[in-house]
């Protein structure tokens, strides 16, 4: 039993590490220029997800507000779409799961903000509805996806993509995660 327990956390460190060494770092830093982009001009930061994605979204958002400031009173304006469960739930009851985000983006969503969609297989409905709404408004638009990238790939300006045989959602859920610490982390050394 503890052979089979050790194999299994070895094995399971080895996908992260993998995944880990395979990200583009490149779209890292493009997501990393459009976020401080927006916090120079003013602009919101929107994040969304579904499930574990959602406690991501909250999450980065979190960090977001705490992390990326410069000037005294200046943070980067940021609201995760996850956090409003009365919203959610009514939006889910009156027009149908498939529209709580984008019901959210119609009411705030300005031009040139972003909205950042985090979806293991990049094709949960509600999240692709979102994120052709913010596209066909003006806004930015970041992906962090896994599996084969889904809809949202090729949708978004920039895509962050942990690149993962499907079911996978433990280990993208965790390479999403590490990449909000990455990014948060990034402005909160830059900022002090």
């Amino acid at each position: 039993m503890a052979q089979k327990t050790e194999q299994y956390i070895n094995a399971y460190l080895d996908r992260i590490r993998g995944l880990l060494d395979s990200l583009d770092t490149k779209a890292v830093e493009k997501a990393i220029s459009v976020i401080e982009a927006a916090y120079h001009n003013g602009n919101f930061v929107y994040i969304m997800g579904n499930g574990g994605s959602a406690s991501t979204a909250s999450h980065m958002a979190n960090d977001f507000l705490k992390f990326i400031h410069k000037e005294p009173g200046k943070h980067l304006k940021t609201l995760s779409l996850t956090d409003s469960l009365p919203f959610l739930t009514a939006i889910s009851n009156d027009e149908g799961y498939e529209k709580v985000f984008a019901s959210q983006l119609k009411i705030f969503l300005k031009k040139n903000d972003v909205v950042i969609a985090i979806s293991a297989s990049g094709n949960s409905p509600n999240v692709v509805n979102a994120l052709q709404y913010a596209k066909d408004n003006g806004a930015k638009t970041i992906g962090f996806v896994g599996f084969d990238g889904g809809k949202v790939k090729d949708m978004v300006d920039v895509c962050i993509h942990a690149k993962t045989p499907k079911g996978w959602y433990g280990p993208v859920e965790d390479i999403h995660l590490i990449l909000n610490h990455v990014i948060s982390g990034y402005f909160n050394e830059r900022f002090k």
